[in-house]
């Protein structure tokens, strides 16, 4: 317990610490929310990586569709690194960059506002960001409060505030450029951590051959007969395989957290190296944990009351057994895990909520501003303000998810269904297609939002007919299909502007 305490606190003490460090930087809102477009590969591509696999990966998806489909639950993973980082950074990051700075947009909505010439767009957007982040924050603190449980005994609900406590110090101080060193910090032990772990734990059941042979001889849910299914290649049900990976992987080319790491990157050569690291990190983090989950069911979760799986106990059943200095080690993977995601999540909420809610006009500002009198004009004063106002959303927004997350409503991965299916539903589409396509038009991105967000909240509704992945699959899939046939029936809007957008006449022009 002495171990476990003090690597847990000097991990926590280096937090803050990066987050006092990191206060010179985040005085100004482009320093607050992206570093003042400077930051360096390592940085983006390790904030991008631990944005994406927290607590929700590790103790929810892993072990639940781990424990579905067995081994083949590791292709998650690998679609993950291959679909949600390689192809994501290949084909989004460096339209991203351009159209953005050309733009000068620093959030998902306020990039739609732009690039769609719309404000109620705009507004919109921020919207459903806000209200959509709150249950994949939600999953996270989940996450991480249960393992906390497991390992020091600490009652749900204190683990839980403590997390949203420190997450709150350390991006309320140092912003962006905070959440990306530690990002760096969090990721090498994330590397570290998930290799350690699965050796020890697979080692606990006779080393990886014993194991998997244990698994082949476990029937499968629908067919009793042992048939090897949780040991095959595509395990038992690859149809419902194919729209996890959907979900995971494509869901993040949608996501106003991830898609907000390439604004910030500094050149061409960083895209193309951050490109490489961040998809060796997915490799290595999202195949190890999905590898490991798929073998949980040679260990004893925990029943509810009505006898179903708690799927969230099955990573910390798993675990439960190692030496102490291993659990130590999980902890901090964990909390890597998760308090890059959160300061990633909170961060995106409240700088959409103050850049493109409260504080939308930016051409009323520049008037006011005379040359050579920015430290002392009103526009420096309004930056200073609306740094104040994203420091006291992260709050509203921390305590809101915290307050789901003390009485959550369903299984971590099927919070994360219900958020990336909307957001990812709303915004994948417009969002793809305004980079490369001219001529989507404005009525389709509206077509698209009451899409994602109406296939999501009807399906909840209804009382989930169809699982929350599979339901976020289709609605990722199908905003394609209704961006092209509605773009095709609609006004396109106006070629002067779509000129200014793609760089064909100076921005200023």
């Amino acid at each position: 317990m002495f171990i476990k305490v003090l690597l847990t606190l000097a991990f926590l003490a280096v937090m803050v610490g990066v987050g006092i460090y990191s206060r010179r930087h985040s005085r100004s809102v482009d320093g607050f929310v992206l570093g003042g477009r400077n930051v360096g590969p390592w940085l983006t591509a390790f904030a991008y990586g631990t944005s994406y696999f927290s607590a929700v990966v590790f103790v929810g998806y892993a072990g639940q569709f781990g424990w579905r489909y067995g081994l083949s639950s590791t292709w998650i993973g690998v679609g993950n690194a291959v679909i949600g980082s390689l192809l994501a950074w290949l084909v989004l990051a460096r339209r991203t960059r351009l159209m953005t700075q050309r733009l000068q947009s620093r959030t998902m909505p306020d990039f739609f506002g732009a690039r769609y010439d719309s404000e109620w767009l705009r507004i919109a957007a921020s919207i459903i960001a806000f209200v959509f982040l709150i249950p994949y924050t939600a999953g996270v603190y989940v996450g991480i409060s249960k393992l906390f449980e497991m390992s020091f005994g600490i009652p749900y609900a204190y683990c839980a505030w403590t997390m949203a406590i420190l997450t709150a110090v350390y991006v309320i101080l140092g912003g962006y450029k905070a959440t990306a060193i530690n990002d760096f910090i969090q990721g090498i032990i994330m590397l570290f951590g998930i290799t350690a772990v699965i050796v020890a734990v697979l080692g606990l059941k006779g080393g990886l051959v014993e194991a998997c042979h244990r698994l082949a001889d476990i029937p499968s849910d629908a067919n009793q007969a042992v048939n090897g299914g949780f040991a095959s290649l595509f395990g038992p049900d690859p149809r419902g395989l194919v729209g996890v990976v959907v979900l995971t992987s494509l869901g993040t080319w949608g996501l106003p957290q991830m898609v907000s790491k390439f604004y910030s990157i500094t050149d061409e050569h960083a895209i193309r190296r951050g490109t490489i690291i961040s998809t060796i990190f997915a490799f290595v983090v999202a195949g190890g944990c999905y590898f490991l989950g798929g073998f949980g069911r040679l260990f004893e979760p925990t029943r509810l009351a009505n006898g179903k799986i708690a799927f969230d106990s099955i990573i910390p059943s798993m675990l439960s057994t190692l030496p102490d200095i291993l659990i130590a080690l999980v902890v901090l993977l964990v909390l890597s895990a998760s308090m890059s995601t959160l300061a990633s999540l909170v961060l995106t909420s409240s700088s959409t909520m103050t850049l493109d809610l409260i504080y939308r006009d930016k051409k009323s500002i520049a008037e006011e501003v005379p040359d050579g009198q920015l430290d002392d004009s009103i526009a420096a004063r309004i930056e200073r303000r609306k740094v104040v106002v994203m420091r006291v959303l992260i709050v509203f927004f921390i305590v809101i998810s915290l307050m789901i997350a003390l009485n959550p409503p369903h299984f971590i991965a099927q919070l994360m269904g219900i958020s990336w299916g909307a957001l990812a539903g709303a915004f994948l589409a417009p969002f793809m297609l305004g980079l490369y396509w001219r001529g989507i038009t404005r009525a389709a991105v509206w077509s698209c939002f009451a899409w994602g967000v109406g296939l999501t909240v009807a399906n909840m509704l209804l009382g989930n007919p169809l699982n929350p992945v599979d339901c976020g699959a289709i609605a990722m899939i199908g905003g394609f299909v209704v961006a092209g046939a509605v773009s095709l029936v609609t006004p396109r809007l106006d070629r002067a502007h779509v000129e200014i957008v793609f760089g064909d006449r100076d921005a200023d022009a």
